[in-house]
């Protein structure tokens, strides 16, 4: 379960937040456009995080990893930011 002050942590700046409740956050990039899914089922410990994301808003989530807290999930966004804004090579696909 996500606390309150997990939730009124992240950087509205660098964040839209498009959904919340307490397992359950649905965020977007300013930087990127990426939409950001991070779901905590406190199974198999408290604090666990599966991350989705998707390039764009009509395109299927796909797993991106896991985190052990929102935190960390954060921080693997901003790096993941940091590659696609950082000559992330484009490839074919659409």
């Amino acid at each position: 379960m996500f606390s309150t002050e997990e939730i009124e942590s992240l950087d509205r700046s660098y964040f839209s937040v498009i959904y919340v409740d307490a397992y359950d956050l649905t965020i977007m990039s300013k930087n990127t456009g990426h939409v950001w899914y991070i779901h905590n089922p406190e199974y198999p410990e408290p604090g666990n995080c599966i991350i989705f994301h998707k390039h764009r808003a009509s395109h299927p989530y796909h797993r991106h990893g896991r985190a052990g807290s929102l935190r960390q999930a954060v921080r693997s966004i901003q790096g993941h930011d940091a590659f696609q804004m950082n000559g992330r090579k484009p490839i074919g696909r659409k």
